[in-house]
């Protein structure tokens, strides 16, 4: 509707509908009595056009106030099946709503004014309704039905009562005008931070997200790369990524890996693929602590762990947790072994020398140092110490071996505790898995393979269980996901294949779910350096703090959060959180009204005038904030901010999920996904889910795995371990 004054004013009676009625009633006299108008007959046809045409114009402005006053209290209801999810290669859907500028922040200051307040809270017969709902909600039959009638939620109900949104509805309300809101996919490779408190709808923007990446293929028919990280577990999110899976016909593709459900995980040794040996030691001892004096402790944890992969490296051995858990708490055994083979290619005669000097070795000629080692180990150090044979790999399990025992015992205590984590139970078969064992049908993968076959993950990582072993292994996953970044950035992704390229790149999409749980410094190099590599990442969380909390320190969670080009800020408590996002918008002027009036007395008493009086509509100007913190903090749930495009703020909200018929699991999956309903998350998502309910009910039953194992087996084929 055109605005022809200054100030707009939508909060206002719908005073065009006078006009309707006028131009009705005078269209009804031109067509029944044009003589009483002093027309014919045919003068009045085209009279009454006229009188028709007007009167819809005014209808239309009228239409739209009412429809703005309604948005106001009551948004209209947006649902939206997976199927009908919108797919494109060229951007990414987020949702509906509208850009926000200097127009609508004037529009909301106008909501808080007091001669508006009656359009913007609700009417007498909803809180009347609502009061009556509270009286009634024990009431005896008749009246509890009288109860249930008011809280109908259907639009025949004049008294319907809002959805359980919370937030100010007015937020998206001011603009009737809606858009599709999308992203450009060439922005995603800048990383994008989602944040938003508990229970707000950061799941559901993620299952969007997903849904989308999981389905999309590029222009010669090939998907992408998916990888979701989700350390609490989310029952929905992974029926959501295996349904999409399936529905891409990508099924045999999808892996699950899951810490609290290791029977029908697939398995994953983090540290038996890298580009270079020292990695293995990063990704262990990176996971340390190294403030203060903790640091000289990582650095040898480090070395030692160091020293141990490069002699299971040249004995032809995978290195693993479990192989360098067995190594730091007895490095006799690694030291004898890789010294016997050694010498069997140098020197084959000196393993006689070395058996002669441990016969005559006893408690009393034994070096000091020495004590508490095998005497193997003390003939081959004293052998080693004549013959002078340089070898890098054994003078470092040599410096490791001439510790007192006591002293290396304390300076690797550190180290242990780590390992005795990731190396306890079921889980040390995730993570440390029998390549030769060709019974076992659950798959091993590692990233290198995933990005190849252009597959589907989900890592669940059970941090409510042990966010001790959750963060140690998401740590190590995302180093060793940085590594495999780096090798595709100068190598390309079909390096060591016929025909490679080092140009070849896909994109890479990882999802990290409440990614403050998996902090740590292996993941400021993947979203600084990653996009080379194609790596879009995606990171949920709710506060800022949360992010310095996990990092320890203010600098590198600036880093962090810096290298995210694109913000969607739902409904956050904490103000430095939704500070992130005011802060980088601008000020605007707004317009306002003033009604000033005045009146004179004369100070003739000979004169005709007693008083004169005066009254002006002033309009002024004030410079404020595009959105203020307040704005965010009341956002209702679904509901967000969007920084996308270089700043460009956009306010959005997500469809709500309506129920699709064809979205089945595997028995298996199913007892999972209810497990982590019970266990994981409030029954009281916002969204409702309405998805086979039944599957959170009884016991496992015992063929749990049997469909699983189908499955895994199927989808690996004949392929060799990596």
């Amino acid at each position: 509707m055109a605005q022809p004054h200054a100030v707009e004013f939508l909060l206002r009676p719908a005073v065009e509908l006078y006009s309707v009625a006028v131009c009705t009633g005078a269209a009804v006299m031109c067509l029944v009595a044009p003589w009483s108008l002093a027309l014919n007959p045919l003068l009045g046809l085209g009279s009454a056009l006229t009188f028709l045409a007007f009167g819809a114009i005014r209808l239309a402005e009228a239409g739209a106030i009412l429809r703005y006053r309604r948005n106001i209290r009551r948004l209209p209801r947006y649902v939206m099946t997976s199927r009908e999810v919108p797919v494109s290669q060229q951007r990414l859907f987020v949702g509906r709503g509208f850009r926000w500028d200097q127009r609508h922040t004037h529009r909301l200051m106008q909501t808080y004014r007091p001669e508006f307040r009656r359009y913007v809270e609700p009417t007498p017969l909803y809180r009347i309704a609502r009061h009556v709902e509270e009286r009634l909600e024990f009431a005896p039959y008749p009246f509890s039905r009288l109860a249930r009638l008011t809280a109908w939620d259907s639009p025949l109900n004049p008294a319907r009562p809002l959805p359980p949104l919370g937030g100010l509805p007015r937020l998206h309300g001011i603009e009737p005008h809606e858009v599709d809101v999308t992203l450009p996919l060439a922005e995603r490779v800048g990383h994008t931070l989602v944040l938003g408190t508990t229970r707000v709808g950061k799941t559901r923007l993620a299952e969007l997200f997903i849904t989308q990446d999981i389905r999309r293929r590029n222009s010669a028919g090939e998907h992408e790369v998916v990888i979701v990280f989700d350390p609490k577990g989310d029952a929905d999110l992974l029926k959501r990524v295996y349904i999409e899976a399936r529905r891409a016909g990508r099924e045999g593709e999808f892996y699950v890996f899951h810490l609290g459900w290791p029977d029908i995980s697939a398995r994953y040794n983090a540290v038996g693929r890298f580009g270079r040996i020292s990695e293995v030691a990063t990704r262990i001892a990176g996971q340390l602590s190294g403030e203060g004096n903790s640091a000289a402790f990582r650095e040898f944890a480090w070395r030692f762990v160091n020293i141990i992969a490069r002699a299971l490296v040249e004995l032809g051995q995978r290195p693993d947790y479990l192989l360098i858990q067995r190594h730091v708490i007895n490095i006799d055994a690694l030291f004898i072994e890789y010294a016997a083979q050694f010498f069997a290619k140098t020197e084959p005669k000196a393993w006689d020398v070395i058996v002669q000097l441990e016969g005559r070795l006893n408690d009393k000629n034994i070096p000091r140092n020495m004590i508490g080692r095998e005497r193997r180990v003390v003939a081959i150090e004293q052998y080693l110490s004549q013959v002078r044979v340089y070898d890098p790999v054994l003078d470092g399990l040599r410096s490791g071996v001439r510790y007192d025992r006591t002293y290396f015992d304390k300076i690797v205590a550190s180290l242990l505790p780590l390992l005795e984590k990731l190396t306890t139970g079921k889980i040390a078969q995730l993570l440390a898995p029998n390549y030769s064992d060709l019974n076992d049908p659950r798959p091993i993968f590692d990233w290198m393979q995933i990005v190849r076959k252009r597959a589907v993950v989900y890592v669940g990582l059970d941090a409510l269980s042990d966010a001790e072993v959750a963060a140690a292994v998401g740590n190590s996953m995302f180093s060793d996901l940085v590594s495999v970044a780096g090798h595709i950035y100068k190598f390309g992704i079909d390096d060591g294949l016929p025909g490679a390229s080092a140009n070849t790149k896909i994109p890479i999409n990882v999802h990290a779910d409440e990614f403050n749980e998996l902090m740590g410094d292996e993941f400021i190099p993947m979203v600084n350096k990653g996009g080379g590599a194609g790596i879009q990442v995606t990171a949920y969380t709710q506060t800022l703090s949360d992010i310095e909390a996990r990092i320890g320190n203010r600098a590198k969670a600036g880093q962090v959060v810096g290298n995210f080009n694109n913000l969607f800020m739902l409904r956050v408590r904490e103000t430095a959180t939704a500070e992130l996002l005011t802060r980088q918008l601008p000020k605007v002027e707004v317009y306002a009204t003033a009604l000033m009036s005045g009146a004179t007395d004369s100070s003739d008493p000979r004169g005709n005038t007693a008083f004169t009086s005066n009254t002006q509509d002033r309009i002024s100007t004030t410079s404020v904030p595009l959105i203020e913190p307040a704005h965010v903090v009341a956002l209702p749930k679904g509901q967000a901010f969007g920084l996308i495009e270089g700043g460009n703020l956009w306010k959005i909200r997500m469809p709500l999920p309506a129920p699709d018929p064809d979205e089945s699991m595997p028995k298996d999956l199913q007892e999972l996904a209810g497990y982590m309903r019970q266990h994981y998350v409030d029954a009281g998502d916002w969204w409702e889910s309405q998805a086979l309910p039944e599957l959170q009910d009884g016991a496992l039953p015992d063929d749990l795995l049997d469909g699983f194992k189908q499955m895994a087996t199927a989808g690996e084929g004949t392929e060799a371990a990596p």
